[in-house]
């Protein structure tokens, strides 16, 4: 018999106004994919940023209609093109995956999944006033963290550059890694000007100084940066291996920034990987705002990398109406703690 499939929209609340380089985000839209088979529940979503996801959103319940009628008819997953939306991709992907564990939720066996190992994970440092920012920035030094990301270029950068001098003044580059992620913020005239006065506070790497898209400026200002450049927002939208290698051939940037939902899943991101590893190009794992749902599979799928750098998966915390789960933050870690249950009540009901 062919899956029985459907699809719920779900609006996650954030527990703050989250201001962001797209503007202020008090609530993010999304859906779970539910695939039912043989009495198993198997659970995906659909992860949307608006400005950032290349999934139109005009029609984007449209189209979800129509894979669950293909689905629900009898239609192979793989033959479902989904190529002009990543996060219905990753959605199905991980529904499947479910599915095949029994509905389990346990994706991919190993340390993690039997709460034996956490996945170390940086600290998120909000934007907002100075003040806020730096009553965070304590607040994940005595929760011990050694990682902290912090979002430059969208505010004063005086102030900016006053903030990161403040962490140096308590934490020494081998007490504290800063990473950088400008979203795109800085003008190619302005960069590699902005970068050395960023680079005397010991920086581990910049994500995206300037927009995506303009891969000769890009390929010139990681030739001439003091600080190692990260592509996060270039990556999007790039779908087959031969444009992936391309691009970081053209390119050379220092690391990658993956983010499942936004690249179409699982197999797409170890594309990214492979290709990486071909041109020497580092790597980390960054969740994209998901429910404890989507965290939880990029999560399992993180640790069967057995990669040790501190990945960007402390996002589960941020919103009033996550999904409840096993994921914890404990010890500027990540764990699945197999003694707490989930509720996906408000999916399946």
């Amino acid at each position: 018999m062919p899956l029985s499939s459907r699809f719920k929209p779900y609006a996650l609340q954030f527990k703050f106004a989250a201001v962001t380089s797209r503007g202020i985000m008090r609530e993010k839209k999304g859906y779970f994919l539910i695939l039912e088979d043989k009495g198993c529940t198997g659970i995906g979503e659909c992860s949307l940023i608006p400005g950032l996801s290349i999934d139109p959103l005009t029609g984007f319940a449209d189209k979800l209609q129509e894979v669950c009628k293909l689905l629900n008819d009898g239609a192979e997953a793989r033959d479902i093109d989904l190529s002009d939306f990543p996060s219905i991709a990753f959605a199905l992907e991980t529904a499947l995956l479910d599915l095949e564990n029994q509905g389990s939720k346990k994706l991919f066996p190993g340390a993690f999944v039997d709460g034996m190992a956490g996945i170390p994970v940086n600290g998120l440092v909000w934007m907002g006033e100075k003040a806020f920012v730096e009553k965070q920035i304590r607040e994940k030094i005595d929760l011990g963290y050694r990682c902290i990301k912090l979002k430059v270029g969208s505010f004063d950068f005086d102030t900016e550059l006053e903030i990161l001098a403040g962490i140096r003044e308590l934490k020494t580059p081998e007490e504290m890694e800063i990473r950088l992620d400008a979203n795109g913020a800085f003008t190619f005239k302005e960069a590699i000007g902005k970068l050395r006065q960023l680079s005397v506070f010991d920086i581990h790497s910049i994500e995206q100084p300037i927009k995506e898209g303009q891969w000769d400026q890009m390929a010139f200002i990681c030739g001439n940066s003091p600080i190692p450049i990260a592509l996060d927002e270039e990556l999007i939208g790039i779908r087959t291996l031969e444009m992936k290698e391309d691009l970081l051939k053209s390119i050379n940037p220092a690391y990658l920034v993956l983010k499942p939902g936004l690249l179409g899943g699982f197999v797409r991101s170890q594309e990214w990987i492979n290709a990486a590893e071909k041109f020497l190009t580092g790597w980390w794992v960054t969740s994209a705002l998901e429910s404890n749902i989507g965290l939880n599979a990029i999560a399992q799928w993180t640790s069967s990398l057995k990669t040790i750098m501190p990945q960007g998966l402390g996002t589960g915390q941020l919103f009033r109406n996550n999904i409840s789960s096993p994921l914890v933050i404990e010890d500027t870690r990540l764990w699945y703690k197999k003694s707490t249950g989930w509720n996906l009540d408000p999916i399946l009901e």
